[in-house]
């Protein structure tokens, strides 16, 4: 999943507007197929102008003879457009897709199977909710790029108030320091009720899963026991504050809610605080961070890792260049650069410590660790297009019997991803 279906971007940067085309020799023995001109696709936002700059200037000084003509695309109708690309002949080199994505464009037969460089691009380090949705069938066609999940921002004043002097560890302590905290007039935390991908976390802390797969087929499993309690955990809670139990975090944004100063909690990207600090300057340096509580103290919870891979179409003119350029910005050097300056989860877990600096960011690496993606089904994306998960939740909120709201909600997700 990219990083544009979190509620609230991680970052908030300048519109992107990067198109560099170059000319040079074909003379470049690392190039086995004499690439003159590499066509990469990168999403708008998803780095700055300066990063790409950077990143094109030392690729042409390391690769003599390639230059990389690096084009910005919208996230609106980015499907189609990347589908269609696929089909054809002229495909770009390399194009970033949302993790969560790469199941479903695969599946078109369009996109290189990378599994033979897995090992080069060191990918027994990567983390686990990132590298898996670009897996399928047990081929590796997305290579992770970048990593964001949620964590807990919350209200520094608002927990002295309340004499907590440290973020809660589990689960169990998380549930006595929000019942504190949701007093008078404050609330112990704004969670909308159709919050999914943070109930997904919840699930999955628990051992269920959204949809499972047998063989060929893929189930829902949202009526199985550890599902119904990773929804109960949500449940108590949601019951803590006074978010609506009908919307998601988008309507109203949470973080206009957030930023009035009288909420402790509020779960998301910790890119949220900016949007708070902007909406309410008076809460600058007042906010802090911690990973979502786990079961037991020893880890943080699971939770939903979104982000973007790097895949090469089949139709690339320059696969061998192709894959230099993924390489390289999958590679150390360029995912620390990318960390420290989007402050982004790197893809390896032996990189969280270039970000420990930042509390925000720290707090996100640490959930990474226990980070998941949703089903890797080339339908998935048409479960997420009506998303019985939010009805079910909302169902189970307003008082209906959770075991069956959850029947109804898993069979409408076997439907769709056997369709």
């Amino acid at each position: 999943m990219n990083i544009r279906p979190l509620a609230g971007p991680v970052a908030l940067m300048a519109t992107l507007a990067l198109c560099v085309t170059a000319c040079g020799s074909t003379d470049d023995p690392a190039n086995a197929d004499g690439a003159a001109k590499v066509t990469v696709w990168i999403m708008k936002d998803s780095v700055t102008d300066d990063f790409l700059t950077r990143f094109r200037t030392d690729f042409e000084a390391t690769h003599k003879g390639t230059t990389l003509d690096i084009q910005i695309q919208e996230w609106d109708g980015i499907g189609e457009k990347v589908t269609a690309a696929l089909a054809s002949k002229d495909a770009p080199d390399v194009i970033e897709v949302g993790n969560t994505q790469v199941a479903q464009y695969a599946a078109s037969g369009g996109v290189r199977d990378l599994s033979a460089k897995v090992a080069e691009l060191n990918g027994a380090d990567w983390l686990p909710g990132l590298a898996e949705p670009g897996k399928v069938d047990g081929k590796q066609f997305g290579i992770p790029w970048y990593a964001a999940n949620r964590v807990v921002i919350y209200h520094k004043e608002l927990f002295a108030k309340a004499g907590i002097t440290a973020p809660p560890k589990t689960r169990a302590e998380w549930l006595t320091v929000t019942a504190k905290l949701d007093e008078g007039s404050t609330q112990g935390i704004y969670l909308p009720g159709q919050n999914w991908y943070t109930l997904s976390g919840f699930i999955w802390e628990d051992g269920g899963d959204l949809a499972v797969r047998n063989g060929t087929q893929w189930k829902g499993a949202l009526d199985t026991p550890q599902a119904l309690a990773g929804m109960d955990f949500y449940r108590q809670l949601q019951a803590l504050g006074k978010g609506p139990k009908d919307s998601d975090e988008a309507k109203p944004p949470q973080a206009d809610v957030f930023a009035k100063g009288d909420v402790a909690q509020i779960i998301a990207v910790p890119g949220g605080a900016k949007i708070v600090e902007e909406a309410n300057p008076a809460l600058t340096g007042k906010l802090g961070f911690f990973p979502i509580p786990g079961k037991t103290a020893d880890k943080p919870g699971a939770v939903f890792t979104g982000g973007s891979d790097l895949i090469v179409p089949e139709a690339s003119a320059h696969p061998d260049a192709a894959y230099e350029v993924v390489k390289a910005l999958a590679g150390e050097k360029w995912q620390t650069e990318m960390a420290r300056t989007m402050s982004y989860v790197p893809n390896r877990t032996s990189l969280a410590h270039v970000i420990q600096d930042d509390e925000g960011t720290a707090a996100m690496a640490a959930g990474a660790a226990q980070g998941r993606a949703t089903p890797n089904s080339p339908q998935w994306a048409a479960v997420e297009a009506t998303n019985p998960i939010k009805q079910y939740m909302t169902a189970v909120l307003t008082g209906t019997d959770p075991a069956r709201a959850a029947k109804d909600a898993s069979e409408s997700i076997t439907k769709t991803l056997g369709s």
